[in-house]
């Protein structure tokens, strides 16, 4: 314990840091599980119901179902007697949005990534310069002790901002791998939906 009293007020703000991190990473990771489903299955459920002509209910299943899968669907149903062009870009323009809800306090980790390091840094130099002001003031004799607090403070701060970089480092590339696998999974959801409403309005007709 006594080398994180010696860290100074640098190393208690790289610690904020990292906590808030660190509850960013886990509030997006339980988002981000919610929002994964089978969209196979989803989307075979989906078009079972509207084969038998059931459109509120489908409506139903994608309210109910979290996710931007399930969101781009029920955009492409909403949009399903307007022409295809007009349907994919509803549904473009709800995929562009449900992307941003999922990378939604992503940016805080990026920063802190970033910020970690650097505030280590500064409490480095903040703890050479107390070393420097040290040898000025009891020169030309100075104790090795009149050394330590100055010493201890810039490698604890050094040591906190790489603790904490590295992990945010980690947590965000979690994060952003789970995030592509959404996207792709509700592209093609998407892109299937679209052919089978403009498949089935041109059977009808």
């Amino acid at each position: 314990m006594g080398f994180i009293i010696q860290g100074g007020p640098v190393f208690w703000l790289i610690a904020l840091l990292g906590v808030a991190a660190v509850a960013v990473f886990f509030e997006r990771l339980l988002h981000l599980r919610r929002a994964q489903i089978d969209y196979g299955d989803f989307l075979k459920g989906v078009c079972n119901v509207l084969e038998n002509g059931n459109v509120d209910e489908a409506l139903l299943i994608c309210e109910e179902t979290p996710g931007p899968v399930a969101a781009v669907v029920m955009t492409a149903i909403r949009h399903r007697k307007g022409t295809r062009e007009a349907m994919r870009e509803a549904v473009d323009n709800t995929g562009r949005a449900e992307i941003s809800r999922l990378e939604r306090r992503l940016a805080s980790l990026a920063i802190t990534c970033q910020l970690a390091p650097l505030l280590g840094l500064l409490g480095t130099l903040l703890g050479v310069i107390q070393i420097v002001q040290t040898m000025n003031e009891q020169a030309p004799v100075v104790q090795s002790v009149n050394l330590t607090d100055g010493l201890m403070r810039a490698l604890v701060a050094t040591a906190a901002g790489l603790l904490v970089a590295i992990p945010c480092h980690a947590m965000y590339a979690l994060l952003m791998v789970r995030i592509e696998r959404i996207v792709l999974d509700m592209e093609a959801s998407a892109s299937e939906i679209v052919a089978y409403l403009t498949k089935q309005d041109t059977s009808m007709l």
